[in-house]
């Protein structure tokens, strides 16, 4: 079994794949202040919940944009799991020519997405990641990373607007009874949500506009499903694309 394990600033999802059939898949919130030990157990825990031993996984690939719990879940994963990581890094194969300036400036994750795209929807396409950002990546008819857009995401808009206006409190992010509200929080409500979802649309006409006709557009994070409710602008849903990126990654590397 392979484990799949991708570090975001807002949350970590892992997932276990028996060669390309996924397995379980899990959600954490990402807590910085965690050792190794904590994750490790943390680990033993999902594992042992479904199911699973330890020595189940024979192998771990990871990517990470959050530098200070990079090498703290290495450690968890070889100390807990018995497996050294595959991180996924410039030195790692990908398939994928990234076209940035300044290729190192492109998150591991936006690489692993643009390679999940590339083998399983194909191209052209527009990715949209709905995490702690919410960013708009471009991948060409031949699968090349050709750069993109990153906005605030929906949760740092939310946390603004509590923060810095007094009277208005904080919400749940779900569908409000009408798009004009008749409270402050259906207002907020709607503002978050339909804001966001027009926000996507608009970027994805202007992306269509540049990539072609024939762009697929593919949504993925945490709240995808709940955008992708709300227009026809969001052709698949994959909440999980990041951890098939990391299994594509795994085969590339296999054995050196």
């Amino acid at each position: 079994m392979l484990l799949a394990i991708d570090v975001g600033n807002s949350n970590i999802t892992l997932g276990l794949y028996d060669g390309e059939t996924p397995g379980p898949r899990w959600r954490l919130a990402t807590v910085h202040n965690r050792t190794a030990d904590e994750y490790g157990l943390l680990l033993d825990d999902l594992l042992d919940h479904a199911g699973f031993d330890a020595d189940a996984v024979d192998a771990v690939v990871m990517a990470s944009v959050v530098p200070p719990l990079t090498s703290v879940l290495e450690e968890a994963a070889t100390r807990y799991l018995g497996r050294a990581p595959l991180v996924v890094d410039a030195g790692v194969k990908t398939g994928v020519r990234i076209r940035y300036d300044d290729p190192k400036q492109v998150g591991a994750d936006r690489v692993v997405d643009a390679v999940a795209i590339r083998h399983l929807y194909g191209g052209p396409a527009c990715c949209v990641d709905f995490g702690t950002a919410t960013t708009f990546d471009a991948i060409g008819p031949e699968g090349d990373y050709l750069g993109g857009a990153i906005a605030p995401g929906i949760g740092i808009a939310a946390d603004a607007l509590f923060q810095r206006a007094a009277k208005l409190p904080r919400v749940d992010l779900v569908r409000p009874p009408a798009l004009i509200g008749k409270n402050t929080v259906h207002s907020l409500q709607s503002g978050l949500l339909f804001g966001y979802v027009s926000l996507v649309e608009g970027m994805v006409e202007r992306f269509k506009k540049e990539l072609g006709p024939s762009m697929k557009t593919i949504a993925t994070g945490g709240l995808a499903e709940t955008i992708a409710k709300e227009t026809t602008s969001i052709d698949v849903v994959a909440p999980w694309l990041t951890l098939d990126g990391l299994r594509l990654i795994h085969e590339m590397n296999a054995g050196g």
